[in-house]
């Protein structure tokens, strides 16, 4: 791993979903961050079925959620595609570490690039499956569901699409249930939530992505729903966060 991978850029200021100043300190931050992590990916991974062979990620950050898919299915192969250089790079490293290099495709593209140009052919065929994580809600709503839309064309017959996201609170109320969850989560890991969020840096729009982006969990899926998934669901949700996505016949 090259020492770019963990620099910050100037002034503190980082991609959308980097989150973090330093790279290094996605995975461990995250998890003090985020509510029951580790779970929701858990869930994401689970919900794939074992024929999935070749799957798709979009936004794979640090490798978090491809290393957990890679172990989970020994056939399984994934294109992962992000903007970021350096949570690329840190991702590959893990992932050779691993031994899953010869599963592994990562693509350094901005997915939306990817679904606002129908006539963009650099991920090669279709998939068995969809994934994501903390990615598709720095999107704007539009893009969210020409995202959902390019997804559901992307993949096969019997295919799946899963989501792990933060979601936007119905009403005012909801919000305060949701941030509550957060402080009580940092000071059941030690701290407080703002001492968690000193060390995360300063969103810039880049690309099709901006600084977050909520959708409220009602609104996505029906997005689902009219991009042409004929059975969508929610298999795990905690207060603020949310995996989400469906099947395809």
């Amino acid at each position: 791993m090259n020492s770019e991978s963990t620099s910050s850029p100037a002034r503190n200021e980082i991609f959308p979903g980097e989150v973090f100043v330093n790279t290094a300190d996605f995975d461990t931050g995250i998890r003090r961050l985020l509510p029951k992590y580790d779970e929701m990916l858990d869930v994401l991974a689970g919900c794939i079925a074992s024929n999935h062979h070749r799957i798709l990620e979009l936004g794979c950050g640090t490798g978090e959620l491809t290393l957990k898919v890679l172990e989970c299915y020994p056939s399984a192969e994934i294109v992962s595609v992000d903007y970021s250089p350096r949570m690329l790079d840190f991702a590959r490293a893990k992932i050779e570490s691993a031994g899953y290099a010869s599963r592994w495709t990562g693509i350094e593209l901005d997915f939306g690039e990817w679904a606002n140009n129908p006539n963009f052919s650099g991920l090669g065929d279709k998939f068995n499956a969809g994934i994501s994580s903390l990615a598709i809600h720095h999107l704007e709503d539009e893009m969210k569901l020409k995202l959902f839309q390019r997804i559901r064309e992307s993949l096969t017959a019997g295919g799946c699409f899963w989501n792990a996201d933060p979601l936007l609170a119905e009403s005012a109320a909801i919000k305060d249930i949701y941030q509550a969850a957060r402080e009580d989560w940092a000071l059941s890991q030690g701290e407080t939530l703002a001492q968690v969020r000193a060390s995360v840096g300063t969103s810039v729009a880049y690309g099709y992505s901006n600084p977050d982006r909520l959708a409220t969990l009602a609104a996505q899926l029906e997005m689902l729903a009219s991009s042409g998934f004929e059975t969508v669901a929610v298999p795990w949700k905690y207060y603020g966060m949310a995996v989400f996505g469906g099947f395809v016949n």
